[in-house]
């Protein structure tokens, strides 16, 4: 579902929030609709194949209950260690925790707004962050991480009737300092299915590509998981 048909048809009844003023209602609201894995995940494991550089990878997978990640049957460790990164970054996003817990030591302003939503300016722990937020959605992120800044940018979400998932977006790393570009952008294409009857959705296939950008050439890596079973 593209982000704007999902906009057209999930309005929100929401006052405009004023320049400075909190919106903490605001972001709460967009943040426990994401779409997260109950408590009762059990782990899943499956079959993993990377194509990249007109190679093709293929091995074995496992995501535990305790979201470890385990691949196994790739001997090329630098392939292995790229399809570990990609299982652990979607599911530690599918991690079911509390406004408070993350958020509890933030404050939340309202910046400006324009056709992407409501700027949401982070005051606090996590001070110079900052979040853009449309119908309940939160549709741009800027984040410092580990001594990084991310911009990311979501175009396309999933409505799983249970929150919403990220399909299609972009995201560039910028320098925390100068804010200028340190990566080029990378584009990613994610494809969910849910497992189960219970609906527990997880990642089958993810794009990343990627533009020229200086001396870093175009990229393109698809990630594959199939055969799953519930552990």
């Amino acid at each position: 579902m593209r982000l704007q048909d999902y906009l057209a048809t999930n309005k929100m009844n929401s006052k405009t929030i004023l320049k400075g003023n909190d919106c903490t209602y605001l972001f709460k609201q967009a943040y426990e609709n994401r779409y997260t894995w109950g408590n009762d995940f059990s782990g899943y494991k499956g079959k993993c194949i990377m194509e990249y550089n007109k190679n093709i990878y293929e091995g074995q997978f496992v995501v535990d209950k305790d979201l470890k990640v385990i691949v196994r049957g790739i001997n090329e460790e630098e392939i292995k260690k790229q399809i570990e990164s990609q299982l652990w970054e979607v599911t530690i996003h599918r991690v079911r925790r509390s406004f408070e817990s993350v958020h509890g030591s933030n404050t939340f302003t309202a910046g400006d707004i324009n056709e992407l939503g409501q700027e949401i300016l982070i005051g606090g722990k996590n001070e110079g962050d900052k979040y853009r937020v449309k119908d309940n959605i939160i549709n741009m992120v800027y984040r410092h991480i580990h001594g990084s800044l991310i911009r990311i940018y979501t175009t396309d979400i999933i409505d799983t009737g249970k929150g919403y998932l990220s399909k299609s977006y972009n995201s560039q790393y910028l320098d925390p300092s100068t804010k200028e570009t340190k990566s080029p952008i990378s584009y990613f294409n994610d494809q969910f299915s849910p497992i189960n009857i219970d609906g527990t959705w997880i990642l089958s296939k993810r794009i990343i590509g990627s533009k020229a950008i200086d001396n870093n050439p175009s990229d393109n890596k698809i990630f594959t998981f199939k055969d799953i079973l519930v552990i």
